[in-house]
């Protein structure tokens, strides 16, 4: 390995539902070694349990499969490896999709598909709660035994061994469960540079360059406060790692592509669901984000190094999602003359009806969208001169009859209330099931001992 070497892992996806044509788009436009697909989120979690629950079959995000389908022949000739965490709750299944559909695709060679299992808690809860891990919620410091018997999915956030054995074993794509995001990308730096597993500023490095790859566009200029109106999305380049041996990186995107890649849009993800940024916990190092060094190098092309982490922790982080009720939501729009206080006079009648109904929530919630519900602050002076208003009131209860009453005394508001409403469309809002987050911490040991690697050829 010569002391130059570059190791490019492109991103993909930032999130089930991302926009499908970008991994197309990075594989396309070549010189890519690694394509690395995000698709998971705490409440996509329980989104493919609940699948699963209704078909064996189901479990993980549906759209990779033929996603892969129309690259794997691009894939073995341009040698480009996938990793991705699209198995969900169901890798197996995932797994024997890709083959079923590849058998149809012709490739120079077979695909090898990897697939990790052991992420998955469920069928060991009680038995792990019989052991004496309590599973608290790390914010409460309940103990999971409270809610047990409302939980959806549990899974803990492994990390790169599982990756680095089934890159070992040749895997052209790795499909894991709740792999932690930031190993999609740091998993093959390890493997490709060999990377000691104690080498912490390396890996701490590698989480960075995961992090900034995690949320796909974010990085290029999606999403940015910096001179948005100057940023072409219309066909956007995805952020595309760059890494060399010693840690350091630069972050870039296809040229031709729009987006754009600057100090701004690479800081901006750095700082994007942060904590402490000294304390950045994953399953293989804590690293921390406030020793890199960030140099906009132009030309879409920004340069991170200097980055020192620390060792691992003992514990796995677990998310866990539970069943908290049922919520429902509507919005009807208030023109001017005073949009605002018709908007207010209307929240007033729907909740003098539901309290004469005798329906009780565990929360309302009212917003007035466009006087400033997304900033949280009451309008000014410059009220009276808004166009018009958009009262958005949602309910939560623990049952479902409740939230039922709310949906039949929303609509009447358009002839039984204040004048000049619109936007009411669709039928009553829907009721939908509140699905809660619980994150637990577990003895590392208790899931690695059970993680399992299966190859196969395709």
């Amino acid at each position: 390995m010569t002391a130059d070497r570059v190791v490019r892992v492109a991103s993909g996806q930032g999130f089930w539902g991302d926009w499908l044509e970008a991994p197309k788009l990075q594989v396309r436009g070549g010189g890519i070694d690694y394509l690395m697909l995000d698709y998971l989120a705490e409440i996509t979690m329980s989104i493919m349990q609940k699948q699963r629950v209704k078909d064996p079959a189901a479990g993980y995000a549906r759209d990779f499969v033929p996603l892969i389908l129309d690259l794997a022949a691009e894939l073995v000739t341009g040698g480009v490896r996938v990793v991705t965490n699209a198995g969900g709750v169901n890798p197996a299944a995932c797994r024997d999709a890709l083959v079923a559909g590849l058998a149809g695709v012709q490739t120079a060679r077979p695909l090898r598909i990897a697939i990790v299992t052991g992420d998955d808690l469920m069928d060991r809860l009680d038995g792990l709660l019989e052991a004496g891990h309590g599973l608290r919620n790390m914010e409460s410091g309940a103990p999971l035994s409270d809610i047990r018997d409302r939980v959806y999915s549990a899974n803990a956030y492994i990390g790169m061994s599982p990756i680095l054995e089934a890159l070992a074993a040749g895997a052209d794509v790795v499909v894991t469960g709740r792999s932690t995001d930031t190993a999609l990308t740091y998993g093959p730096l390890v493997h490709e540079f060999g990377w000691a597993a104690d080498d912490w500023d390396r890996i701490a490095a590698g989480v960075v360059a995961g992090h900034i790859n995690e949320c796909g566009a974010q990085a290029a200029g999606g999403n940015t406060l910096f001179d948005w109106q100057g940023v072409d999305m219309a066909v956007p380049g995805y952020p595309i790692i760059e890494a060399a041996a010693d840690g350091s990186f630069v972050v870039t995107k296809h040229a031709g592509l729009g987006g754009r890649v600057t100090w701004a849009t690479v800081t901006e993800q750095l700082v994007y669901e942060m904590g402490d940024p000294a304390d950045y916990i994953t399953p293989d190092c804590v690293a921390d984000f406030g020793t890199a060094r960030v140099t906009d190098l132009g030309e879409d092309r920004v340069r991170v190094s200097g980055v020192r982490g620390g060792p691992r922790t003992d514990l796995l982080k677990v998310s866990i999602a539970y069943h908290a009720g049922f919520k429902a939501t509507g919005s009807l729009t208030y023109a001017a003359p005073d949009a605002l206080a018709k908007a207010r006079r209307a929240d007033e009648v729907l909740r003098a009806r539901l309290d004469r109904a005798g329906l009780e929530f565990d929360e309302i919630r009212t917003e007035y969208v466009g006087a400033g519900a997304c900033l949280g602050r009451e309008p000014g002076r410059w009220a009276a001169e808004l166009p018009e208003v958009g009262l958005r009131v949602g309910v939560r209860a623990g049952s479902r009859s409740p939230v039922e009453g709310f949906t039949r005394e929303i609509a009447p508001l358009i002839l039984a209330g204040p004048p000049t409403v619109t936007g009411f469309a669709g039928g009553r809002p829907r009721v939908q099931e509140v699905m809660a987050y619980w994150p637990a911490l577990i003895d590392r040991t208790v899931v690695e001992s059970e993680l399992r690697v299966e190859v196969t050829d395709a």
